[in-house]
């Protein structure tokens, strides 16, 4: 078995064949960020055809040609930055970098201390989390969009527009506005064309929800059973975790989703305080499905967050439990659904 260490750059990679067993490089080969050299690249590694492919950064800067051997049937690794650059303090070549250090590092890394992932081929997950991301971009243009509609029609109308702003409620506000000068006239032009970008941004909001919900109906996710889950938050959920299978347990995902309590212990005194880490995007998501289930009688969230009040729980501490019960429903349900998709014929995890 043969490691080849990638140390990809923007214009650039650089790779480094070690020899496992003796660590040894046995070659070493630069390319530029290509297809004709990606080629060049796989022709020159099928010199060994017992062999492995270790990226820094595979979901950085090396995402591209990792996903491209992938396509290829390679075996592919992600081995973080930070793990690289441990070695590299740790080797002989001390406070060095070159790229053919760091991809020498990178192969290393990936054999020897167990930092190496697997890097899957890009699937419905990856679909979904690029959905989520364009609907937090339009969201986002909504928002901005609607507050300089606001401000215009502060200046057009008496006491302006109510909070809740629709496109709709705005056209009818501006039918109503007889422009008295030049000023008043390009103030209600562009809050003309505001609206139209209301309307636009509405109607793409309601694609991206549509398409998402294809989605996580056709991958099969058992998601959308479970109270407060429709498919947006579905498609956050499974888009942000990926594959459910990279955490070992429950306790795992929900504390990269920061829902499990941090202990703060010294001597005989042991307490828990409220975690800021993990990927706060996750973290939304149980918030608002924990809110869902609280205002839904009889949901099995309200039933738990009742119990817990009795216990003599806060009401913030009710709801920490409660996210923290439902990290661990949500991994159960993409662990069962990617169990479920493995056993069907032709299927693979």
């Amino acid at each position: 078995m043969i490691l080849l260490g990638v140390d990809p750059h923007k214009s650039t990679h650089t790779t480094t064949a070690v020899e496992p067993e003796s660590n040894q490089q046995v070659g070493t080969m630069r390319i530029e960020a290509s297809l004709t050299d990606y080629r060049r690249l796989l022709a020159w590694a099928k010199r060994w055809p017992q062999r492995k492919w270790a990226v820094e950064n595979a979901n950085g800067l090396g995402r591209h040609l990792a996903q491209w051997l992938i396509a290829r049937g390679e075996s592919v690794v992600d081995v973080p930055a930070a793990a690289t650059s441990r070695v590299r303090e740790l080797s002989r070549g001390g406070r060095r970098k070159n790229d053919q250090i760091d991809a020498a590092a990178a192969a290393t890394v990936a054999y020897l201390q167990g930092d190496g992932r697997d890097v899957e081929p890009e699937d419905h997950t990856t679909a979904l989390a690029l959905l989520d991301e364009r609907r937090v971009n339009l969201a986002q243009a909504r928002v901005r969009t609607v507050k300089q509609l606001h401000a215009l029609l502060r200046d057009l109308l008496p006491g302006g527009a109510p909070t809740q702003l629709s496109a709709d409620l705005a056209a009818k506000l501006l039918r109503s506005v007889r422009p008295a000068g030049d000023v008043e006239t390009v103030r209600k032009d562009i809050a003309w064309d505001l609206v139209a970008e209301i309307r636009k941004l509405d109607k793409q909001l309601t694609d991206n929800a549509a398409r998402m919900q294809s989605l996580v109906e056709a991958s099969g996710s058992a998601l959308m059973d479970t109270p407060g889950i429709g498919p947006v938050m579905a498609a956050r959920l499974i888009g942000r975790t990926r594959r459910a299978h990279r955490f070992p347990t429950s306790a795992a995902f929900a504390n990269y989703a920061g829902a499990a309590p941090v202990e703060i212990a010294s001597a005989d005194k042991a307490r828990h305080r409220l975690s800021r880490s993990g990927d706060r995007q996750l973290n939304s998501v149980l918030h608002t499905i924990a809110v869902v289930q609280i205002r839904m009688p009889k949901s099995p969230g309200h039933a738990y967050y009742q119990r817990k009040l009795s216990e003599g729980k806060t009401p913030k501490e009710a709801k920490r439990c409660l996210k923290r019960r439902l990290a661990d429903h949500v991994w159960r349900v993409m662990i069962a659904d990617e169990r479920r998709v493995k056993s069907l014929p032709g299927q693979a995890a």
